[in-house]
C-alpha cells in the first residue's frame, strides 16, 4: 500500500470552494429550466391552436369545418347499426315440452276426482261441499261455476269430466309461448263439443282456461348468442367529410357523432384535470432530481462548464418534444421512428457511456408515459437506448457509428417481433412493417449522432477520437517541432506517455487522451530547450551563471509557453489541460532550496510563491496520472534505482509525496486508483530502468599478425 494511506483515510470536512459553490448554482438553475421544460412538454397541447373544447350535449359557439378530406370507420354509427340488427332478431324458444301437457291432464283428472268425492259426500252439507271445491288452488271458480258442479246429475258430470280432459288435451297440442295463453284461453270455447248444455260448457271452460299453460321457453342464451353474430356480422359504418365540409354549425346541439368527428381531425382539446397536471408536474421534477443527480455523480465537471452543460439540457429537452409530438400515436409506425438512441449515444461519446446511458434511461422512462404506458414501446426505447451506447463505445472510427447504428436496428427489429409472436391475435405484416420501421431508426439514430457529434464537438470544445488520432501522429508540426528542438523532452514524453496511458487504461480512465495529453504537455520546453536537463549536450549547466529565483522564473515559464505553442496550434482544451496541470501549484523544489540555503547566509527572505507552478492542480484524473508519471520517471532517470524493490518505492515514494502536498485533492483519484497507478508505472518502467550487467572494459591484444586489436 501507497505509504500512509491508512493515516489519510479520514480527511477533515472541506469548506466548499468558491468554483464549487457556482457549479451548485448553475445545477440548481439547469435542472429548474429542464424541469420547466418538461412541465410544458407534457402539459400544453403542441397543436390546441386550432382546437375547441366541446362535449356531448354542448351548444357549438362557431362553425367548425374539415381541415382535409377524410374517411374513417365510425365507432358510434357502426355501434347503433349492429343493436339496429341485432334488434331484428328474434327471440329463440326451445321446442315445446311434451310432459308439460301430461302434467296439465294429470292435474286436470286429480282435480275432477276430488270434485266427484266432494258431490258424493254424504255427510257434508251444501255450503261445506262448495267450500271445498272453491279451495281447490290455482283453479278460481267462481261462485256460479260452483253451483253447476253440485247441481249437475252423475250423468251430466261425467259428461263434464270427460269433455274437460278431451279440451284440455286439444288445446295444449302445438307449441304454446307464454305471450300466447291468454289467446288460447279465449279460444277454449270453440273446442268444447256443442252436444253439452251451457251449464256444462261454462264449467269446462273454467276448469280448462285454468289448466291452460305454456309449454315452450325462453333461451336467453341462444337469443343473445344469436344477436351477438348479428353484430359481429355488421360491416362497420364509414363516414367521408370533404374538405370545408361543416362538421358542427354556430348554434347546433353538439352529438355523439359529432365529438367523434372532431376527435378524428384532431380538432377537440379534452379539459385537463388538476390531477393530472400535479401528477405531470411531479413526474418532471422527479425525474429532473434524477438527471441532476446522475451528472453531478458520473460528469460533476459537466456543471463547470456552462455551455456543455446547457446543450447537454437543450439536447434532453429537444428529445422530450419529440417524443411528445411522436409517441401518442401507438396505433401507427411513428413512435418506432422515435430515434432515442442517439441522445445515448451523442452523449456518450461526448461525456462518457455511463452519463449516455444514464440520460437515455430517463429519457426512455418519460418516452414510456408519453405513449400511455405501452410495455412494447418502453421495451422498445430501452433496449434501443443501451445497446446504442454500449455499441458506439468511444467512437474512434467511422466504422463504430456503422456498428452501433446495425446493433439498434436490429435490437429494435427484435423488440418488435418478439411482442408480434408474444401475441398472436396481432397482424403479422403490420409486425413486419413495423420492424422494418425499427431498422430505419436504427440506421437514422446512427446518422443524427454523427452528424451531432462533429457539430457539437467543436461548439462545446470536446475533444474526439479523431483528433486525438491525428494528434498522436509524429507528422504533427508542433509534435516535430518537440522532436527536433527538444528531443530529450520528446523521448521523455513518450515514455511518459506509455506510462501514463497503462495506468489510465487500468483505472478506467481515457487512455487515449492521457496519451495524446503526455505527448504536449511539455512542447513548452522547445522555446528554451537547454535549460532543461534532458535537452542538454555536454556538462554545460545555463543555470550556474544565474540566480535561484531566475532559474525558477525560467523552468515555470515552459508552462506559459506550451500555452501559447497550444493556443497558437489549436489544439482542444481537453489536450492544453495537460500543459498547466501537471505541475499543478508544486514548486520547483531544486531551485527553492538553493534560494532558502543563499538566504540563509545573507539572511534574505524567500518569497516561495517564486517558485511555485502557476496551476491549476489537476482537475481530471488524466491530468493526474500524468502529474504521477512525470515525477515518477524523473525521479527514477535521476536516481538510477538497481533493484525492482527500489524502483516500487521510487514510484510510491514520488505518489505519497504529491498526495501529501494536496496536489491530488481536485483529480476524484481515489487510493484504489493510486494503488493500481503504482503497478502500472512499475511495470513499464523496470523493462526501461531495470539493473544491466556491467560489461568490462575493452582491453587490447596484439594478433597473429602483429596488429594491435581492441575487444
Amino acid at each position: 500500500m501507497l505509504n500512509n494511506a491508512s493515516s489519510r483515510s479520514v480527511r477533515p470536512a472541506r469548506q466548499p470552494s468558491q468554483n464549487e459553490r457556482w457549479r451548485g448554482i448553475r445545477a440548481v438553475l439547469l435542472a429548474l429550466f429542464l424541469a420547466v421544460v418538461i412541465s410544458a412538454v407534457l402539459l400544453v397541447d403542441l397543436l390546441s391552436f386550432s382546437r375547441v373544447i366541446l362535449n356531448a350535449g354542448d351548444v357549438s359557439g362557431v362553425d367548425i369545418l374539415a381541415p382535409y378530406d377524410l374517411t374513417y370507420d365510425s365507432e358510434i354509427r357502426t355501434r347503433q347499426a349492429q343493436d339496429a340488427r341485432a334488434s331484428l332478431v328474434q327471440d329463440i324458444y326451445d321446442p315445446p315440452d311434451v310432459t308439460v301437457a301430461r302434467q296439465q291432464e294429470v292435474l286436470a283428472r286429480q282435480i275432477l276426482d276430488y270434485m266427484s268425492t266432494v258431490r258424493q259426500d254424504e255427510y257434508a252439507t251444501s255450503q261445506e261441499k262448495a267450500r271445498l271445491i272453491s279451495a281447490i288452488p290455482d283453479l278460481g271458480l267462481s261462485s256460479e261455476d260452483v253451483d253447476i258442479i253440485l247441481g249437475l246429475d252423475e250423468a251430466e258430470w261425467q259428461e263434464v269430466k270427460d269433455e274437460t280432459v278431451r279440451v284440455l288435451l286439444r288445446a295444449m297440442q302445438g307449441e304454446i309461448r307464454e305471450s300466447q295463453v291468454p289467446a288460447l284461453r279465449r279460444q277454449v270455447p270453440t273446442l268444447i263439443s256443442y252436444s253439452l248444455t251451457d251449464d256444462q260448457s261454462l264449467v269446462v271452460e273454467s276448469i280448462v282456461s285454468s289448466l291452460v299453460t305454456d309449454n315452450t321457453f325462453y333461451n336467453a342464451a341462444r337469443t343473445e348468442e344469436a344477436r351477438q353474430k348479428a353484430r359481429d356480422d355488421t360491416p362497420p359504418v364509414p363516414v367521408t367529410y370533404q374538405r370545408g365540409e361543416a362538421i358542427v354549425r354556430a348554434g347546433d346541439l353538439v352529438r355523439a357523432v359529432d365529438i367523434e368527428a372532431l376527435d378524428q381531425f384532431g380538432l377537440r382539446q379534452q379539459e385537463t384535470r388538476w390531477e393530472s397536471i400535479v401528477g405531470a408536474v411531479a413526474l418532471a421534477l422527479v425525474l429532473t432530481l434524477l438527471l441532476a443527480l446522475l451528472i453531478s455523480r458520473l460528469q460533476p465537471s459537466l456543471w463547470s462548464r456552462w455551455r456543455a452543460a446547457l446543450v447537454t439540457i437543450l439536447l434532453v429537452g429537444l428529445f422530450v418534444l419529440m417524443g411528445r409530438l411522436m409517441l401518442p400515436y401507438t396505433d401507427t409506425v411513428v413512435p418506432y421512428l422515435y430515434p432515442l438512441p442517439a441522445l445515448s449515444m451523442l452523449l456518450a461519446i461526448l461525456f462518457g457511456p455511463a452519463l449516455g446511458i444514464s440520460v437515455g434511461v430517463i429519457v426512455a422512462l418519460l418516452g414510456a408515459y408519453l405513449a400511455g404506458g405501452s410495455m412494447e414501446i418502453t421495451v422498445y426505447l430501452l433496449a434501443g437506448t443501451l445497446m446504442g451506447a454500449l455499441a458506439l463505445g468511444q467512437g474512434e472510427r467511422i466504422r463504430s457509428f456503422m456498428r452501433a447504428g446495425l446493433a439498434v436496428a436490429l435490437t429494435n427489429a427484435a423488440v418488435i417481433l418478439l411482442f408480434g409472436l408474444l401475441n398472436p391475435e396481432q397482424d403479422m405484416l403490420k409486425v413486419a412493417i413495423e420492424a422494418l420501421v425499427g431498422v430505419v431508426s436504427g440506421a437514422v439514430a446512427a446518422s443524427l449522432t454523427l452528424a451531432a457529434f462533429f457539430l457539437l464537438s467543436a461548439l462545446l470544445d470536446v475533444v474526439t477520437p479523431f483528433q486525438l488520432i491525428e494528434l498522436s501522429r509524429p507528422t504533427h508540426p508542433l509534435f516535430r517541432q518537440l522532436l527536433f528542438k527538444a528531443p530529450g523532452s520528446y523521448h521523455h514524453s513518450l515514455l511518459v506517455a506509455n506510462m501514463a496511458e497503462e495506468a489510465a487504461e487500468r483505472i478506467g480512465a481515457d487512455g487515449l487522451l492521457t496519451r495524446v495529453g503526455t505527448y504536449y504537455h511539455d512542447i513548452g520546453k522547445t522555446v528554451r530547450p537547454f535549460f532543461f536537463t534532458e535537452n542538454r549536450v555536454g556538462q554545460v549547466n545555463p543555470h550556474e551563471r544565474l540566480d535561484p529565483r531566475t532559474s525558477a522564473r525560467i523552468i515555470i515559464s515552459h508552462v506559459l509557453d506550451g500555452l501559447e505553442l497550444a493556443e497558437q496550434y489549436h489544439l482542444p482544451s481537453a489536450v492544453r489541460a495537460f500543459i498547466p496541470e501537471h505541475h499543478g501549484t508544486g514548486l520547483t523544489l531544486a531551485f527553492y532550496r538553493m534560494a532558502v540555503k543563499a538566504a540563509e547566509e545573507t539572511g534574505e527572505e524567500v518569497n516561495e510563491e517564486d517558485f511555485r507552478y502557476p496551476g491549476p492542480k489537476p482537475q481530471s484524473r488524466e491530468t493526474a496520472i500524468l502529474m504521477l508519471a512525470d515525477g515518477c520517471e524523473a525521479r527514477i532517470r535521476s536516481a538510477e534505482p538497481q533493484s525492482t524493490e527500489e524502483i516500487e518505492r521510487l514510484i510510491r515514494d514520488t505518489i505519497s509525496a504529491r498526495l501529501d502536498s494536496g496536489q491530488l485533492n481536485e483529480s476524484d483519484l481515489t487510493l484504489r486508483d493510486l494503488e493500481n497507478i503504482a503497478e502500472a508505472f512499475a511495470d513499464v518502467l523496470q523493462g526501461v530502468y531495470h539493473p544491466r550487467v556491467k560489461y568490462p572494459e575493452p582491453v587490447k591484444i596484439i594478433g597473429p599478425d602483429g596488429r594491435e586489436t581492441e575487444i
